[in-house]
């Protein structure tokens, strides 16, 4: 039987995936075209079967586009991810449909990225990477991206004041 190279990178970039994150909860693997930034930590990745998957990417909170620095976090993730390849370890859906999970290209993980360019704060209610918050300090402290603005609203005080 013949593998096909596509097949066998493929593959490769799943289990490398699955060993350089560790994520035990990750049930599954997308893989896909990021064809959508909707904004600083939502996207819609387009799979080999035309299918599109809207991804929020976990453990973050990125500014809402109507806030301060919204517009520049979408445009920092679109600069990463728009018409790349990536893939996603899918850690669920939340109750809007989309799917939760980390966006990785060429081994980066963007989620990580967001945070430590002051692009999306370490959302603490649901985070569960233990090496967010001392990047998220260290964005705060070289008051990178939104750490720049004098009193930075976190997304959830934002939307609960609306």
């Amino acid at each position: 039987m013949e593998i096909k190279a596509d097949h066998l990178k493929s593959i490769a970039l799943v289990l490398t995936a699955s060993i350089w994150f560790g994520h035990a909860q990750a049930d599954t693997v997308l893989q896909g075209q990021v064809i959508r930034i909707l904004d600083g930590d939502t996207v819609e990745v387009l799979d080999a079967e035309k299918q599109t998957h809207r991804v929020r990417l976990a453990n973050i909170d990125a500014p809402e586009r109507k806030q301060a620095f919204g517009d520049v976090s979408r445009q920092a993730l679109a600069a990463m991810a728009y018409r790349q390849q990536v893939l996603v370890l899918d850690e669920g859906g939340d109750r809007y449909g989309r799917r939760i999970g980390v966006l990785t290209m060429n081994g980066r993980n963007l989620n990580t990225e967001m945070v430590a360019q002051g692009m999306a704060w370490v959302y603490t209610q649901y985070n569960n990477d233990k090496n967010l918050p001392p990047l998220e300090a260290r964005a705060r402290a070289g008051r990178l991206g939104l750490w720049a603005d004098v009193h930075p609203m976190a997304p959830w005080d934002f939307r609960h004041s609306r």
